[in-house]
């Protein structure tokens, strides 16, 4: 059963004897007063004194059983013991006298019941836990109460008479129905929005309702005369009290008062804001229709507004100071760093721009950890958190008041140098290199990466402050370039670099749409027969302004752009078609593609393939896709998995580049590799370098060992083709048996080995 669902249970024998006798006061004064029975005026004030009793004494019993609401019972109990105190008066004295004692000690008593039962909301589970709160919430109930004043007097004395209001003891009473509301506004405003409704203090809710409308229906007939002890309304009070009662069976709430820690703290309804100012409206109407027709306006009226003015203008001025403060609290969010507690972008940004408008000498330096990436995905973000905490903490000591620091997001600070305090910028750059070095112990722990920092000053060839933070960037990835934990500074050279490097990455993209890149194909021989088996894709771009442009030039910006995984899919398809049309001159012509490891990651290489394959009506076997060892030994389960799906399907797979990456032969075992292509490097030095021979003899018993067809790459002189043919190689690929050329002239070079078959 769920804490809202649950039923209150008054545990022991003597707190079920309590609710029994309780329960049994509450039936006997309903049958005594709707039954209009003799002593039905008794009989009710012996009710309500005997459940009002009950009720102190339940909620000392709940004090006891819950020290963290103690204070709440505790108070609730008084507040119960003053009602029971009160009722006892009353009785006493309605005894001795015929009329209804409107003593001073009596509203005295009841008053001070309603000061501990507000203090006991206050203190409840859900209520505001700093002064200002239980402040604002006090002021709300005041509000409220201020305002049904003029409501309340038009509602219960319009029709009476001038005369008949002379006597304070019968207007005064106009003020309990006043508390009541009060009371029951600050109930609703100390349960916050984001909080589950506590099932007791719902039930002392309900209570305050009754015992307002009570109050309110009981004003009403004492000023209209025709109130008599012993009214069936007399029940409502008694009724107030067993809820009270009640409640204390409930068991506290659950730690964290059930709130969500993670979910985002829900706004407030409008009408929770509006509360207390919604009968504000009204009491204004009312104030205009209680005025006599004399022109006056009743004195309780009077004052009640002008108290409630008062209260209005405290609660609004409450308001304009909490907003000060949020919206200073907001300033230092929106302008610092919540984990180190540095400046952010934003901040940075607004220092950067006021230093160049007042035209001091500006340097910025621009600092990323080299190998952040790797403590995370070592250690966990946690352990990430804390590595930024202390660089922070190192970089505060380094710079002190020689500049700005900033933490822009992620693993990147920055750091703004004012030129007017005589710190150069290399030479904090040093001192910032120094401090980041790992201290005794980090090292080995892997737990500390180093940094590289760019720096630009600021120059005429500045606009604005975007371009010194450009240039600060660009001689940061040149310091990284440079083997990381250095520093660099933004030079004329390194700017025209990077600027050339932005305008072929964009050429680039434009060379992809517009359909600018073309494919030529090295041959690739059998080294037995010299025939010309198949043929490798290159891909190639003629710049509309530079020329053609190698590979090497253009490949690794795709790489870095996410463009080659559309250069990827254009080469497959185009290849294959050229392939296609060979196999009607060469049956058994094959090509080779390459492809990148971001594609070999991709879900739709799959789909990629084939659809290339069928389209071009090629059969699958005719096709090999060429992957590094690097790509290879960085694939996850799901990627070999996709390998074995291309190996079942016919495609065959080349380890290219074989001998430059890991090479380690745990991936043989794992990959379904058909063959393997002896890098360059290693063929160009079998004229002269013994160990080179070896090592492509190794290379090619290895792969005769795991049934791997070998493919010797760049070879270009005759004396490499017969080394590479003695030590057994079964196919070659290089200058010495063909340039790359288009797809046409290859054809003419298939056709004559294939007629000779």
């Amino acid at each position: 059963m769920t804490e809202a669902r649950a039923a209150p249970v008054h545990s022991g024998l003597a707190g079920r004897v309590g609710l029994v006798a309780a329960g049994a006061a509450v039936l006997v004064e309903a049958i005594w007063l709707f039954g209009a029975l003799p002593d039905a005026a008794l009989v009710g004030d012996l009710a309500g004194l005997v459940v009002a009793g009950w009720a102190a004494v339940a909620c000392v019993g709940a004090a006891r059983r819950q020290p963290v609401r103690r204070r709440f019972w505790t108070l609730l109990a008084v507040t119960m013991g003053l009602a029971a105190a009160g009722r006892t008066v009353w009785t006493v004295q309605r005894l001795g006298t015929d009329d209804l004692p409107h003593t001073p000690l009596i509203g005295a008593l009841f008053v001070l019941g309603l000061v501990t039962g507000t203090a006991a909301l206050l203190c409840a589970n859900a209520a505001p836990r700093n002064a200002v709160g239980r402040a604002r919430a006090v002021l709300d109930g005041v509000i409220v109460g201020l305002a049904l004043i003029p409501i309340g007097w038009v509602v219960v004395f319009r029709d009476i008479a001038a005369a008949d209001l002379i006597d304070p003891l019968r207007t005064i009473g106009l003020l309990y129905p006043m508390l009541d509301l009060m009371q029951l506004t600050i109930l609703v405003a100390v349960a916050g929005p984001s909080r589950r409704m506590w099932p007791a203090l719902t039930m002392i809710g309900v209570g305050l309702a009754i015992r307002a409308a009570a109050d309110t229906g009981y004003v009403s007939l004492v000023a209209h005369g025709t109130y008599a002890p012993g009214h069936p309304i007399d029940l409502c009070w008694t009724l107030s009290y067993l809820l009270v009662g009640l409640a204390t069976g409930y068991p506290p709430p659950p730690a964290g008062d059930g709130v969500d820690d993670t979910a985002e703290s829900p706004l407030p309804p409008w009408w929770r804001v509006a509360l207390p100012y919604l009968p504000v409206g009204g009491a204004i109407v009312a104030v205009v229709l209680s005025r006599r027709p004399t022109g006056q306006t009743p004195h309780l009226v009077f004052y009640g507004m002008m108290a409630l003015l008062g209260v209005l203008a405290v609660r609004q001025g409450l308001a304009a100071n909490e907003n000060l403060r949020l919206v200073g609290r907001l300033r230092r969010l929106a302008y610092s760093d919540q984990l180190t507690g540095l400046p952010n972008r934003l901040m940075f940004n607004r220092r950067l721009r006021r230093a160049l408008r007042d035209r001091a000498p500006v340097a910025v330096l621009l600092l990323d950890l080299d190998g952040f990436k790797q403590v995370n995905d070592r250690f966990g973000h946690a352990a990430g958190d804390r590595l930024l905490t202390g660089i922070a903490e190192r970089m505060r000591e380094v710079v002190d008041d020689a500049g700005t620091i900033a933490r822009l997001g992620g693993d990147e600070f920055a750091v703004l140098v004012d030129g007017t305090r005589g710190v150069a910028p290399e030479r904090l750059a040093d001192r910032l290199l120094a401090a980041l070095q790992p201290l005794p112990g980090e090292e080995d722990l892997g737990v500390h990466p180093s940094a590289s920092i760019g720096i630009a000053e600021y120059g005429p060839q500045h606009t604005s402050h975007s371009d010194l933070l450009r240039d600060a960037d660009i001689a940061m990835y040149a310091a990284k370039a440079a083997g990381k934990s250095a520093y660099r500074t933004c030079t004329p050279l390194l700017r025209e670099s990077a600027v050339t490097r932005a305008e072929l990455i964009a050429d680039l993209r434009r060379a992809v749409d517009e359909g600018q890149l073309h494919l030529e194909y090295q041959p690739i021989v059998d080294l037995a027969t010299g025939a010309v088996c198949s043929a490798e894709a290159l891909v190639r771009w003629r710049h509309p302004r530079l020329g053609p442009l190698t590979p090497a030039q253009f490949l690794p910006l795709a790489e870095e752009t996410g463009l080659i995984l559309p250069i990827d899919r254009w080469v497959i398809h185009e290849a294959c078609r050229a392939a296609g049309a060979w196999r009607q001159h060469a049956p058994e012509a094959t090509v080779a593609v390459n492809i990148s490891a971001a594609h070999l990651r991709r879900p739709d290489l799959i789909a990629t393939v084939t659809g290339a394959t069928a389209g071009a009506g090629l059969a699958p076997r005719a096709l090999t896709l060429e992957l590094t060892e690097s790509a290879l030994i960085e694939g996850s389960e799901v990627v070999l998995e996709r390998l074995h799906q291309l190996r079942e399907l016919g495609i065959r797979i080349a380890i290219d580049d074989f001998g430059t990456g890991y090479s380690s032969l745990s991936y043989l075992h794992r990959i379904p590799a058909t063959e393997l292509k002896i890098d360059r490097s290693f063929v160009a030095r079998l004229d002269d370098d013994a160990r080179a021979y070896a090592t492509v003899e190794m290379v090619t018993r290895l792969a005769g060992a795991f049934d791997l067809a070998v493919v010797a790459e760049g070879v270009e002189t005759q004396a490499q083709h017969e080394a590479v043919a003695a030590i057994g190689c079964l196919h070659g690929q290089g200058w010495r048996y063909g340039r790359p050329v288009g797809p046409a002239e290859l054809l003419t070079t298939l056709a004559p080995i294939d007629a000779a078959r």
